[in-house]
């Protein structure tokens, strides 16, 4: 008997505290295929779906929904996501009747007319297939979970590695989950347990020593316990700004919901218990700067994660170029800064050009001031490259017009748009060489160990403006309820898990 099952993708992590809103061309800079043209894919979360659909031993029909992911920003435009949710049920209504749903998703994507995108599109979905078609939904480990994905999913499961690099394998599990569904091998009962923690992600490595590293460790532990089918562990993105913000467990057992409540529990109270863990030391851009020109040739890793990309921040911030240049550095620094006039103004002067810019803080103002600047055009590009690895492995990354701008030693990587940053791919493209380079400025608090980590003399977490802190203890939040740590000082917190 051929099973039919649909599969689809709508996969973007939003901010609530700054960056520019995603539209459909943030999209169409990164992915956004319909129908057939999904069902080439071999790499990333879907293409592990795929795979698996395919080479399962019953036979399986594919129905090919969107696929829609971007580099992460301020929230969904309502046009944005209307048109795309309508997209995808509508192909899912044309399809006709499906054995079962998967859906590759992030789990902290917001939009302006739906605060927790997932579970208003997981429950759509729910309600146009019926109660009776298992659907299955895949996440990123930094998922805000919410109890309407819980509700309107039958199976949820989301990755086990930051830096991220199982999406693939995220793919076949939840494929695996749709499978053993429709055979009856799977009656599953699924929990969620959290905890009022809001940590950034530069302790949330999931490898080696570290505190999450541990929480990961004893959730995937519980996966040989008999019973057990699924378990994962969440460091919620804590850029959102929602209620029933934190982090912790979501455990999926074989018709066993107490078993299920018990153990979300468990990973919920570990978490907790390594709060501290997860704050991390910061230093001010002056600060960092002063001990790294102590410490002789580089390079050094200035880690501005305030504006991160990858966590939704516009990447405009000149906070580390100010204070490089505050302190006279001359030797070969790299600063990356998205300012789309400015990379203009660079290709219209022309390579060679002497030019001056106002650079910085024109896409998310209000985080800072631009500064002004006299330097070298030295290189142009289009922005286009190809990822290595990750979460768009072997995809191309779209940067818009780009230049390589030059005041005295210091380069700096000029980009149109905001890009997600793995393996210093951006560098790459405009010539940037970080092995002699006194300083690299980054803004990802955690791709960087891959990256530039194996070459650094030492790494400083800074802490400036923006709508990525490091720490969460002063941030603004209407919606977030209080107390939670570490904004509040709190001794005990017993979690209790929630189910379906």
């Amino acid at each position: 008997m051929t099973r039919t099952v649909a599969v689809g993708s709508l996969f973007i992590e939003c901010n609530h505290l700054g960056g520019a809103p995603a539209d459909l061309d943030s999209f169409r800079r990164s992915e956004l295929d319909f129908g057939d043209a999904l069902l080439t894919r071999t790499a990333g979360t879907v293409g592990g779906m795929l795979q698996t659909l395919r080479e399962s031993s019953e036979p399986v029909r594919i129905v090919p929904l969107l696929v829609a992911s971007a580099c992460p920003s301020g929230p969904v435009t309502s046009a944005c996501y209307s048109y795309l949710k309508a997209e995808m049920l509508r192909r899912l209504h044309e399809a006709g009747p499906v054995d079962g749903v998967l859906l590759a998703l992030h789990g902290s994507a917001a939009a302006e007319n739906a605060g927790d995108l997932e579970g208003d599109l997981l429950a759509a979905v729910r309600a146009q297939v019926g109660p009776g078609v298992p659907v299955v939904g895949s996440l990123d480990l930094h998922a805000h979970v919410t109890q309407a994905m819980v509700d309107a999913a039958d199976v949820l499961v989301a990755w086990e590695t930051y830096p991220h690099r199982d999406a693939f394998e995220t793919g076949v599990r939840a494929a695996r989950a749709v499978l053993d569904l429709l055979a009856g091998r799977l009656k599953p009962t699924m929990a969620l347990s959290k905890v009022p923690v809001l940590v950034s992600g530069f302790m949330g490595h999931t490898e080696g020593e570290g505190p999450f590293a541990d929480v990961m460790r004893l959730a995937k532990s519980f996966e040989q316990r008999p019973g057990v089918y699924s378990t994962s562990a969440y460091l919620v993105h804590p850029y959102l700004d929602l209620p029933d913000m934190g982090g912790g467990g979501l455990v999926v057992t074989n018709n066993d919901a107490e078993l299920a409540r018990r153990l979300a529990n468990e990973i919920a109270r570990l978490y907790w218990e390594r709060r501290y863990d997860l704050e991390p030391e910061t230093f001010t851009p002056r600060e960092a700067v002063a001990r790294g020109l102590t410490l002789g040739q580089g390079p050094i890793v200035l880690i501005e994660t305030s504006d991160c990309c990858g966590g939704g921040a516009a990447g405009d911030s000149v906070a580390s170029l100010k204070a490089l240049l505050d302190a006279g550095v001359t030797d070969r620094c790299l600063v990356p800064v998205v300012d789309p006039a400015a990379a203009q103004a660079c290709h219209t002067a022309g390579t060679g050009a002497v030019i001056t810019l106002s650079l910085g803080h024109h896409v998310d103002p209000k985080w800072g001031d631009p500064i002004t600047l006299t330097g070298t055009v030295e290189h142009l590009s289009d922005g286009q490259f190809t990822y290595r690895g990750g979460i768009w492995d072997g995809q191309p990354g779209r940067m818009g017009p780009s230049a390589r701008f030059a005041v005295g030693g210091i380069q700096i990587a000029i980009a149109s748009h905001a890009t997600y940053e793995w393996l210093g791919e951006q560098y790459d493209l405009l010539g940037m060489d970080p092995h002699t380079a006194r300083f690299i400025v980054v803004k990802n608090p955690m791709n960087y160990r891959m990256a530039f980590a194996p070459i650094a003399k030492a790494c400083f977490l800074l802490d400036t403006p923006g709508p990525t802190p490091p720490t969460l203890k002063n941030v603004c939040y209407r919606n977030v309820q209080r107390p939670y740590f570490p904004a509040d000082d709190l001794r005990e917190w017993k979690p209790i898990a929630t189910d379906q």
